[in-house]
């Protein structure tokens, strides 16, 4: 019985728990990469979009929001922004009205250059060699899969 106890305890800690770990690590990353992005004048998530369009220009806001993970009434106010920074534009579907697409402007363009160097700072400060990136990024992206078809 105490055995079990303590393997619960033990469990039950919050350094051994996966979900924090990638919690603070999301966190820690967040704060490292604000000061870089201050200078594109980018919020995080904003960052992530624009990553996301220098991948793929004109998405629907729902195709968007699937790839990124995130639901309307969160994404809408973050591509408001990015439009009044002039980084992308909103543009209604011909056929389907309801549909609008995202499409990057020239300035959103030309911002793809400028953030070259972000992920150079998530490099410096890992203290990780390129291969050691990629393998963790894939481990994290396989588990987020594992996780997504559990729920």
């Amino acid at each position: 019985m105490r055995s079990t106890t303590q393997a619960t305890d033990e469990m039950l800690k919050l350094d051994n728990q996966l979900c924090f770990a990638v919690y603070s690590a999301s966190l820690a990353m967040t704060r490292l990469y604000k000061p870089v992005l201050e200078k594109l004048q980018l919020t995080y998530p904003q960052y992530l979009v624009m990553l996301a369009l220098w991948e793929q220009d004109g998405p629907t806001v729902s195709e968007l929001g699937e790839r990124l993970s995130l639901d309307s009434g969160t994404l809408t106010p973050l591509l408001k922004r990015l439009e009044a920074n002039g980084y992308v534009a909103r543009v209604r579907d011909v056929a389907d009205e309801r549909r609008v697409h995202i499409t990057l402007t020239a300035a959103g363009r030309r911002l793809k250059a400028r953030a070259a160097n972000v992920p150079e700072c998530l490099m410096a400060a890992a203290q990780c060699s390129v291969p050691e990136l990629i393998s963790l990024t894939q481990q994290i992206q396989s588990l987020r899969d594992r996780i997504k078809k559990a729920v």
